[in-house]
């Protein structure tokens, strides 16, 4: 229990607050305060009310309580109590707070309306953000930078960018917050170009600025450009922060940039930067989807036990099923358990995943069922296009198609494309051209549906039926997008498309092309151009064929790599067959190691075989 001597009370009453760490001392000290009679001085009272207003003490009836207890609040005192709901999940009182401040005759002042607006942001109410827009420019606050910031923030996350533009573009004076509030509100609108041309406006640029617009490029796909960006902020003398390297190992993550992201981790290590769990599970993930397992162990291994939640433990059983390492996934899984994490929704997606590239059908079968008796969780539709494959991968087509009438929401293209896919590999060209023509009148945008369906009319000799469906995609204008592969090498992720002829070394790459062929055909090799789709002579479908993109990236790796260095690819969409079987040959006779990642997972070729064992 605290005591207050009658020496000096304000000043013990201060320091007690100051150093309170709980609520329940700090109702104590509350008490004393009425005792001393100290609980209407305005600085006392004011320290009391934003304390336990605060998130810390998390207590907002009793925020509310002191504050209906003090006779007449003052500006700082309304801004406390309005700034507590702002960040309340009542952020609708902070208006009538608001109101009953002005019918009080309390006048607010610049601090009063960021909370406002961010109880307009949070309710997404653009109308009370016009009308708190109003109110600044009547009362005088209309070139207090502070309240314009806020006011910008709060336009763009109400969704209308042009109005936020508009403020920006006429108030009197900008600062750095302005102009990276701008920056981020369009990347948050989606519109990354925009944002890039007023970050180049910026006459001042902070760690926060070069942070904002490294990350809006990586959520928008760009992921060479994030690394780009990242050497000019070093270049211009900014260390990266939290914020940055994380955004950075997921840029790495999504190209397969593997020694920029070793670079990344070396530099979490050296530059004191905080490992925390959103690094941690970032560093694992970018080694994971780099194809490089066992350093994702190490960094695993290296973590402490606190920072291993779910979200690090989900990362690398992932890793272990899009690397087709199955029975590892399940060990972890129950491994996971044994140290006492709780597996998520998320978790048992990469679980599921894991046993279809596997294999492991009853596996599978046994955790999609103990996910609600277990583990009280509903298997969404993600889990169930998980079963849906395994099924269909293992043959059993049937038992697939009644699981999708079974479901208790309506299965959409992915889970039919994945039936399709399966119906396609195991030679069911009946049910597969009922899908198939459903998938295309469904999903008639997805240029991958015509694709499949077309492939299984040429499979079956039916090319004018194919042929139509070709004209079918013209007359819609469906774009098929172009096979693109990334490979990095000296920190340069280098872009290939199928078919395009600009990268400087084309014409090398051509004539090692043509090499890898004449020693492939030595060795029996014939390409296997059954699934394509286009009406077109054998000889013709080779040579289409050689132009795939992955092709490309392989045959510039063997002329830059040094021997025995692996080849790392990254393709967009899902590898070939023909592909799939030059890096199994490609592997074995030039002794390389090729680590390629398609569109779904990964392929680690060596000494002619696959790790997927051609179950893909």
């Amino acid at each position: 229990m605290f005591t207050l001597t009658a020496e000096s009370p304000w000043a013990q009453t201060m320091s007690l607050l100051e150093n309170c760490s709980t609520m329940k001392h700090l109702k104590q000290i509350h008490a004393q305060m009425i005792k001393t009679e100290t609980a209407t001085d305005p600085k006392l009272a004011t320290k009391l009310l934003t304390l336990c207003s605060t998130p810390h003490f998390g207590n907002l009836h009793y925020a509310q309580m002191v504050f209906n207890g003090i006779t007449r609040p003052t500006t700082f005192m309304w801004n406390a109590i309005i700034r507590a709901y702002s960040d309340s999940n009542e952020p609708k009182i902070a208006f009538l707070l608001y109101c009953q401040m002005l019918s009080s005759s309390v006048p607010p002042n610049s601090h009063t309306f960021p909370f406002l607006l961010k109880s307009c942001r949070d309710l997404s109410a653009m109308g009370e953000a016009l009308q708190v827009h109003g109110l600044i420019v009547k009362l005088g606050f209309g070139s207090d930078v502070f309240a314009m910031n806020s006011l910008i923030r709060a336009y763009t996350l109400c969704g209308d960018i042009q109005y936020a533009r508009q403020l920006f573009d006429h108030i009197p004076e900008r600062d750095v917050v302005s102009w990276n509030t701008m920056v981020d509100g369009y990347i948050k609108f989606g519109d990354v170009k925009s944002a890039y041309g007023v970050f180049l406006e910026m006459p001042l640029k902070n760690v926060v600025s070069w942070t904002s617009m490294i990350s809006g490029l990586v959520e928008a796909g760009l992921g060479v450009e994030a690394l780009e960006l990242c050497c000019e902020m070093q270049r211009a003398g900014f260390e990266l922060d939290a914020v940055a390297v994380a955004s950075m190992l997921t840029a790495c993550a999504n190209l397969g940039a593997l020694e920029q992201g070793r670079w990344l981790h070396f530099y979490v290590l050296n530059n004191g930067v905080h490992l925390d769990r959103v690094i941690a599970c970032a560093l694992v993930n970018m080694y994971v989807k780099c194809g490089d397992l066992e350093e994702a162990l190490q960094v695993f291994a290296e973590l402490k036990a606190s920072l291993k939640d779910v979200h690090v433990w989900t990362a690398m059983i992932e890793g272990f099923a899009i690397n087709g390492r199955g029975v590892e996934a399940l060990e972890w899984f129950n491994k996971m358990q044994r140290e006492g994490t709780r597996p998520n929704s998320i978790t048992f997606t990469a679980i599921l995943t894991a046993c279809s590239y596997g294999g492991l059908v009853e596996e599978g079968k046994s955790l999609f069922k103990s996910m609600k008796s277990l583990y009280n969780l509903s298997p969404c539709i993600e889990h169930y296009g998980c079963m849906v494959d395994l099924l269909g991968r293992a043959g059993l087509l049937q038992e697939a198609k009644e699981l999708i009438e079974m479901m208790p929401m309506k299965p959409n293209a992915v889970i039919w494309g994945a039936l399709l896919k399966a119906c396609q590999i195991h030679g069911d060209f009946f049910l597969a051209g009922q899908i198939g023509t459903h998938l295309v009148e469904v999903d008639s945008d997805h240029s991958g549906r015509y694709i499949q369906l077309a492939t299984i009319l040429a499979a079956e000799g039916k090319w004018k039926e194919a042929a139509e469906l070709r004209l079918k995609m013209k007359k819609l204008r469906v774009l098929i997008p172009p096979g693109k592969s990334l490979i990095t090498l000296d920190g340069v992720v280098h872009e290939f498309l199928a078919g395009h002829q600009d990268h400087p070394q084309m014409k090398q790459i051509h004539q090692k092309l043509n090499q890898v062929a004449e020693r492939l055909r030595k060795e029996g090799y014939k390409p296997v151009t059954k699934d394509l789709w286009l009406d077109l002579e054998n000889d013709e479908k080779e040579t289409v064929m050689a132009q795939h993109s992955e092709k490309l990236a392989i045959a510039f790796g063997l002329i830059n790599m040094k021997p025995g260095t692996t080849i790392r690819v990254v393709k967009n969409l899902r590898v070939c067959g023909d592909c799939h079987d030059v890096a199994k040959l490609v592997s074995r006779i030039y002794k390389r190691d090729i680590v390629m990642r398609d569109r779904v997972r990964f392929h680690h070729f060596r000494d002619g075989r696959c790790s997927c064992r051609d179950y893909w």
